[in-house]
């Protein structure tokens, strides 16, 4: 079988729709949403609704052992071709001698899903991962990259038949994050409140249903700052000194810090002066992607961006505390975006 280096979600997503089961379904990873959309999906249609009385179970790590997992795998479905044993919370099972056993040996008719989150199989154990890959799929849920999620955004939208502008895009993006299972759920609303004349998501559709501000919001923020626009940037900043459940320095540092870190890779491009070499450079995924930073190395010199690079990591730790008694986050944040248009 395929390691969980090479195994996909959308091949493994496949095969089950095409029903080509394995005997076992190793999950793991920090990012639980994929986790839950496999097990969610083998619990819902591998079998029919009459047969999961007898024939599928839900045990979990902290209430049971090695051994009780590998008896109950072993069973013999009831009147159906399967039986299918979910596992949640699997990274509280300590000792794996049994099911590296059974693993070796599985039973056809059993459906095992093991679902670790939160971190991996420890990297000592390399028979037990061998055990696993024997007898069926062992994939690793990774969190997506910051800048992994507007395609994730686009393509979610898309395989719903929405539409959205890049604009809207980085705004849902920077605004909520990497948490899929928020982000998706955000998305979910939005879709729903679309009329069925026009399925596209637009700033205002955001601000309506995500409520994120179509113009004081980090998108915006990051575009002023490209453009060293001082007095927007400052509107922006006021808004959110004004408005603190609207944001914070703890989720803007993050983006600056991303955007200027690309900024000073950029400089070091073969092809900087071309919108298509700096995109293949920093590896987005447009030329149209690139842009900000064709503007920041028109405004910032390589000199300048370092100097911020080291200003961000200051304002970081005075943030969290650090030679810092008394400045408030409003305060801060003014303090850098000051120093960065300055």
């Amino acid at each position: 079988m395929a390691d969980a280096k090479n195994v996909s979600f959308d091949s493994i997503m496949q095969d089950l729709k095409d029903r080509k089961f394995v005997p076992v379904y190793y999950l793991m990873g920090d990012e639980s949403y994929y986790i839950d959309r496999i097990s969610d999906y083998i619990a819902e249609h591998v079998l029919q609704p009459e047969e999961r009385d007898f024939n599928q179970t839900i045990l979990f790590g902290s209430d049971v052992n090695a051994s009780q997992i590998a008896d109950a795998a072993r069973r013999y479905p009831m009147m159906s071709e399967y039986q299918v044993l979910i596992v949640k919370e699997a990274q509280n099972i300590k000792n794996t001698e049994a099911l590296e056993k059974y693993f070796k040996q599985p039973m056809t008719s059993t459906i095992l899903v093991m679902c670790h989150k939160n971190g991996t199989i420890d990297g000592r154990k390399r028979e037990y991962v061998k055990a696993i890959q024997s007898a069926g799929v062992l994939f690793e849920s990774k969190k997506l990259r910051d800048r992994d999620l507007p395609v994730f955004i686009e393509t979610y939208l898309k395989q719903r038949n929405v539409s959205i502008d890049p604009k809207s895009t980085q705004i849902i993006a920077d605004s909520i994050g990497a948490d899929l299972s928020r982000l998706t759920g955000e998305l979910d609303k939005v879709i729903l409140s679309l009329p069925e004349e026009d399925r596209r998501v637009t700033p205002q559709v955001v601000e309506d249903q995500i409520g994120v501000s179509k113009d004081f919001n980090a998108f915006e923020l990051r575009d002023a700052i490209v453009n060293r626009n001082v007095f927007k940037a400052n509107q922006i900043i006021k808004y959110f000194d004004e408005n603190p459940k609207a944001g914070s320095i703890y989720s803007f540092l993050p983006m600056l810090f991303n955007f200027f870190q690309n900024l000073m890779i950029a400089y070091y491009a073969p092809n900087r002066k071309s919108q298509e070499g700096v995109a293949e450079w920093l590896e987005l995924r447009s030329p149209w992607a690139a842009k900000d930073y064709m503007t920041g190395m028109r405004n910032y010199t390589g000199v300048k961006v370092m100097e911020i690079l080291s200003k961000i990591r200051e304002i970081d730790a005075k943030s969290k505390g650090l030679d810092n008694p008394n400045t408030p986050p409003g305060e801060l944040m003014k303090e850098l975006i000051f120093y960065i248009l300055h």
